[in-house]
C-alpha cells in the first residue's frame, strides 16, 4: 500500500539508490492517451540522459487490480504493470481520466486504493477529467482543482456546489495537483520533474518533445478560437472566463474584477492585444456559441437564444443580424444549402498567419 510521503522534494525513503521521483498511475476506462502520453513521457526523458529511456532518476508503472488491458478514448489499449496488490511506494498517484459517462470510470478496488493512498497522505494527480474521479471519490474537498474550458459546465452540472479553476493550465494546492488535459500534462509532469530532479531535466525533456518552454500552472488554458489570437495572458484568462459564461454573461466590471484589474485596464488590455473590446470579444463568443448550436441541433431558436445569453428569439435574431448579415432560420437554410468545403456562413474566420 502506498506509504506517507516526505516533504516535497526530499528523497522518498526506501527508494532505491538514485531513483528521485517514483509515479504510478491509475488510467480510466476510455481514459486520454495523449494526457498519459505526454505525462509519462516527460519522466522517461528525464529519468536518463539523452533518450536513452532508461528508468534512472524516474520510475513509472501504470496500477490495475486485474491483467486486462485498459481501453483508451481513441481505442489503444494499454497493458498494465502492476497490480494493486503488489504496489510499492511511490511519491505521487496519478489519475488519467477520460470521456465523460454515467459509469464508473475506476474500480470499486481501484477507488478503495485511491482513497487508501489518500490517507496514508500520498499526493494524488487529476490529469484531464481525473480531476471528476478524484471529485466523486470525496478526495478534492477543501482543495482548489483544475478543468479544461471545455468541460467547465459539465463539471458544474455534476459538482453544483463547487467552482473550478477553468483559465489556467494546471492548479497545485498541498498534495492535490489537477490539470487541464492536453500538453498541460506535460507542463506539470515537469514541474515535478524540476522540484524532485531540478531544472535542467525537465527543460531537456521539454525541449526533446518539441515545446520550447516550461510553462507555470499560472499561465492560460489555449481557449476558443477567435480572430485574432490573444496573446496577452490577461486577456486569454478573461476569454476563458467569457467562454465559461456564455447563457448568464457577467459584465466586464465583474470579469475585470475577478482577474483583479480595473475595467479601464482590462479594456485598453484588449485593445492592445486584439484590436476589439471586451464587450465584443463577448459578443462575437456568444453568437459564435449560437452559430454552432444552430448549425449542430434542431433545437429551438428561443432555446439556442437562452443557452447563449440572449434574452429571447427576436433578440438573438436582431442581433445575429446586425452583426453577421444573416438570421437564425435564414442561417438554417443556408447550411443545409452549403458546400462543405466553404466556411460557414456568418462564422469569423481567422486572418491567414494569427
Amino acid at each position: 500500500m502506498a506509504q506517507t510521503k516526505p516533504p516535497p522534494g526530499a528523497p522518498s525513503s526506501g527508494a532505491p539508490a538514485g531513483k528521485r521521483l517514483r509515479v504510478a498511475f491509475l488510467l480510466a476506462d476510455q481514459f486520454t492517451l495523449s494526457a498519459f502520453a505526454n505525462f509519462v513521457d516527460v519522466l522517461r526523458l528525464a529519468a536518463d540522459e539523452a533518450d536513452k529511456s532508461r528508468p534512472i532518476l524516474c520510475d513509472w508503472t501504470v496500477l490495475s487490480d486485474g491483467t486486462d488491458m485498459i481501453r483508451s478514448s481513441c481505442g489503444v489499449r494499454v497493458q498494465p504493470d502492476t497490480r494493486l496488490r503488489h504496489a510499492g511506494g511511490f511519491d505521487y498517484l496519478v489519475v488519467v481520466g477520460g470521456l465523460i459517462s454515467d459509469r464508473a470510470a475506476l474500480s470499486d478496488a481501484a477507488l478503495d486504493f485511491l482513497r487508501a493512498a489518500a490517507a496514508a497522505g500520498t499526493p494524488l494527480v487529476g490529469l484531464c477529467t481525473g480531476v471528476f474521479i478524484l471529485q466523486r471519490a470525496g478526495l478534492l474537498k477543501g482543495y482548489r482543482c483544475c478543468v479544461s474550458w471545455f468541460h467547465h459546465q459539465d463539471f458544474i452540472d455534476r459538482f453544483d456546489s463547487e467552482m473550478p479553476v477553468a483559465d489556467q493550465i494546471f492548479v497545485v494546492d498541498r498534495d492535490r495537483l489537477t490539470c487541464s488535459g492536453g500538453h498541460g500534462a506535460a507542463h506539470l509532469a515537469a514541474f515535478l520533474v524540476q522540484r524532485h530532479i531540478g531544472q535542467s531535466a525537465a527543460i531537456k525533456s521539454l525541449n526533446i518533445m518539441m515545446i520550447d518552454d516550461a510553462l507555470s500552472g499560472e499561465r492560460a488554458q489555449p481557449g476558443p478560437l477567435l480572430a485574432r489570437k490573444p496573446g496577452d495572458e490577461l486577456v486569454k484568462r478573461a476569454v476563458l472566463r467569457m467562454q465559461q459564461n456564455i447563457e448568464v454573461p457577467r459584465t466586464i466590471q465583474d470579469l475585470a474584477r475577478d482577474l483583479g484589474v480595473g475595467r479601464r485596464t482590462l479594456e485598453r488590455r484588449f485593445l492592445a492585444d486584439i484590436r476589439q473590446t471586451p464587450l465584443k470579444t463577448y459578443l462575437d463568443l456568444r453568437l459564435d456559441k449560437a452559430l454552432q448550436r444552430l448549425r449542430g441541433s434542431d433545437s429551438p431558436i428561443t432555446e439556442i437564444a437562452l443557452a447563449c445569453g440572449f434574452c429571447d428569439a427576436p433578440h438573438l435574431a436582431r442581433t445575429l443580424k446586425a452583426e453577421r448579415g444573416v438570421t437564425p432560420a435564414e442561417y438554417r437554410k443556408a447550411q443545409a444549402s452549403r458546400d462543405p468545403d466553404q466556411p460557414a456562413v456568418g462564422v469569423l474566420v481567422p486572418p491567414q498567419g494569427k
